[in-house]
C-alpha cells in the first residue's frame, strides 16, 4: 500500500530525531531533508514562531514537492521579560554552540533564586504541502531554569530546564517521558488527526 511521505523540515538533528520519534505511530513514511537531496536554509525572519514555523514548512514543501512538517520553538524566561524567545538559537550571536548559549543564559540568571527562575517551552508547528499551509498548532511545557546544567539527553536548552511536576531537566529525563511532556508533543498532538484524516484520503 502507497504510504504519504512526510518530509521533516529541518537540518537540526535533535529536532528530526524528536519529531520522527513524535510521528512514528501514524502512518506516513518519515523522510529527512538529506534523504531527498534536499540542502536548505531557510532564513527565520518572521516575528513569531507561527510565521517562522510557516516559513520553513513552506520552503521545504515547494523544494521537495512532499508534505512537509516544520517546527519553531523558544525558551521562554518570565525574569527576563520572555527573553530569548524566538532568538533562542540566535542568543549568543552566530555560531555559538548549544553549551555557549546554555552558558549565557545561567549567567543572567546567576542572581536569581530558585524561586525566581520560571520558565516555558513554546512550540509552534506548521504542516504544509506545495499549495500552501495545511495545519498548524502551537504547544507550551511549563517549568523552570535549573541552577546548573545537568544530564546529557536532548539537545539545545534540554540540561537547564526542569519541567513542571518534575526535579530533573529535560536532558536527565529518558527520551519516552520527555516526549510525553515536550512543548513539541504537545504541538505535534494537535495536528495528529489531521494528519491521519490526510492519509485516509490518498
Amino acid at each position: 500500500m502507497p504510504m504519504v511521505t512526510l518530509l521533516i523540515a529541518t537540518n537540526n538533528a535533535g529536532k528530526v530525531r524528536e519529531l520522527a520519534f513524535l510521528l512514528r505511530t501514524l502512518p506516513v513514511r518519515i523522510a529527512r531533508p538529506k534523504d531527498l537531496g534536499l540542502h536548505l536554509d531557510v532564513a527565520e525572519t518572521g516575528s513569531t514562531y507561527a510565521e517562522n514555523a510557516r516559513l520553513k514548512a513552506l520552503a521545504f514543501a515547494a523544494g521537495s514537492g512532499a508534505i512537509s512538517l516544520a517546527d519553531d520553538s523558544g525558551l521562554e524566561i518570565a525574569a527576563l521579560n520572555g527573553w530569548p524567545g524566538i532568538y533562542s538559537s540566535r542568543a549568543a550571536g552566530p555560531g555559538a554552540t548549544d553549551q555557549e548559549r546554555r552558558a549565557l543564559v545561567l549567567e543572567r540568571l546567576a542572581a536569581r533564586s530558585e524561586n525566581n527562575r520560571r520558565a516555558r517551552f513554546v512550540c509552534h508547528v506548521a504542516l504544509a504541502g506545495p499549495t500552501g499551509i495545511l495545519a498548524e498548532s502551537e504547544g507550551v511545557t511549563e517549568g523552570r531554569i535549573a541552577l546548573t546544567a545537568a544530564g546529557t539527553g536532548g539537545f539545545g536548552f534540554d540540561p537547564i530546564f526542569i519541567p513542571e511536576g518534575f526535579d530533573r531537566t529535560f536532558a536527565e529525563l529518558p527520551p519516552r517521558t520527555k516526549n510525553e511532556v515536550s512543548h513539541r508533543a504537545r504541538a505535534v498532538e494537535g495536528i495528529r488527526s489531521f494528519i491521519e484524516r490526510l492519509v485516509s484520503e490518498e
